[in-house]
């Protein structure tokens, strides 16, 4: 017969007393085997003696991490039914192929570092771009390591992946394939906006496509006399007009003598200021007989200009050659042959002499500053210059 100490050293817990009372529960040590109680002692005896609880409720431990709680609800609801019922697998895609940067799912091309994590497009070229304005290797905001557009390349497979996931439509508010979305709003959707076919008389209305074919029935513009719809057409015929001077002017440029155009590099470079700024600069190139080279600015010079979400660049003319005589030119700037870069053409003109060789800082006429991140993200810019001399 053990002693008590004894008997609490070997069964590793308080001693069972002699004569147990009906209103005490019996430890799980000390329950008969096989009895109809043991399993419901056994739980009493964890629950009092704080032990661990079975494999199946640590979901219910508060203390346990996030993703093993959810996992623990999905099998404890009958399997993992139960979760993917609370979150449905494109939310969870969402999170797996979304952009590192904007934490958005990409709209176009995806682009991975060399430790394969994703990054949209728009937000590549931004790191690039933000990387030569600040004169530092651009790098993954995850992992650190350097990209560059040879060091990167497209993901297709989440490309495709991304594509093929759900999206609601911005009018009618149903699920289409991100691939198909375009198309339906453009196309298909009856609550997309669209406009009166009689805008081009005046008619201001927009609306919702299903109520267009009574807006049409009902509008009052095709019944206005022709002294009324003068002053709508003096306005449109004002501004095609504008948009018809530029090209005629260049008409005009084409028909001169002396015309000359050439491939344009503008290469970075860095100020010798305390704090350096980027600007960039052709080498010398010849047209018409004569050299020139051009440079460029960022945000006219700015501080800071990584720091702006606006972004320019201007350009500048300058005339290396001496000349006997004053030289009037007109001269653009377009996209080279190999670059996508949307650049609207704008005809600047100047009268170049020895006194007198450069001109002002004029704005590089870029569409938006998306285009131009574009441009500070590559390693060189690649325009094409035309200069036209105006003989008097």
């Amino acid at each position: 017969m053990m002693s008590g100490a004894e008997d609490r050293e070997a069964g590793g817990g308080p001693a069972a007393p002699s004569a147990p009372s009906a209103s005490l529960p019996v430890p799980a040590a000390t329950a008969s085997a096989g009895g109809p109680g043991e399993a419901g002692g056994a739980e009493e005896a964890g629950s009092l003696l704080g032990g661990a609880r079975p494999h199946g409720e640590a979901g219910a431990d508060p203390d346990a991490p996030p993703k093993k709680r959810l996992r623990a609800a999905g099998t404890g609801a009958g399997g993992p039914e139960g979760a993917a019922g609370s979150v449905k697998l494109e939310e969870r895609l969402y999170s797996v192929l979304c952009c590192t940067v904007c934490l958005d799912l990409p709209k176009a091309s995806v682009y991975q570092c060399t430790n394969g994590h994703l990054m949209c497009a728009g937000c590549f070229i931004h790191l690039l771009a933000d990387a030569r304005l600040k004169e530092e290797q651009a790098t993954c905001p995850n992992c650190r390591c350097e990209i560059s557009k040879s060091l990167c390349c497209r993901n297709l497979a989440v490309e495709k992946a991304v594509s093929e996931l759900p999206s609601e439509c911005g009018f009618c508010m149903q699920q289409f394939p991100r691939s198909l979305l375009e198309r339906h709003q453009k196309e298909e959707c009856q609550d997309r906006v669209t406009q009166c076919k009689y805008k081009r008389i005046g008619c201001p209305w927009q609306g919702p496509y299903h109520e267009l074919t009574v807006h049409e029935a009902e509008c009052t513009h095709p019944t206005k006399t022709g002294n009324e719809l003068m002053e709508i057409l003096d306005e449109m015929d004002q501004t095609r007009k504008k948009e018809m001077q530029l090209y005629n002017s260049i008409f005009s440029l084409l028909s001169f003598e002396k015309i000359g155009y050439t491939e344009v590099q503008f290469r970075p470079y860095r100020t010798d200021d305390f704090i350096t700024r980027l600007y960039y600069e052709t080498p010398r190139l010849t047209v018409l007989n004569q050299t020139w080279v051009l440079k460029a600015r960022v945000n006219d010079s700015e501080r800071n200009p990584n720091l702006s979400c606006k972004r320019t660049l201007s350009f500048q003319l300058i005339l290396k050659s001496k000349i006997n005589s004053p030289m009037e030119c007109s001269f653009l700037l377009l996209e080279g042959p190999y670059d996508d870069v949307k650049i609207h053409p704008v005809i600047y003109h100047f009268v170049f002499s020895n006194e007198n060789n450069e001109t002002d800082y004029m704005a590089l006429p870029i569409v938006d500053s998306v285009e131009c991140n574009k441009l500070l993200a590559a390693k060189n810019i690649n325009l094409r210059l035309f200069i036209f001399q105006i003989q008097k």
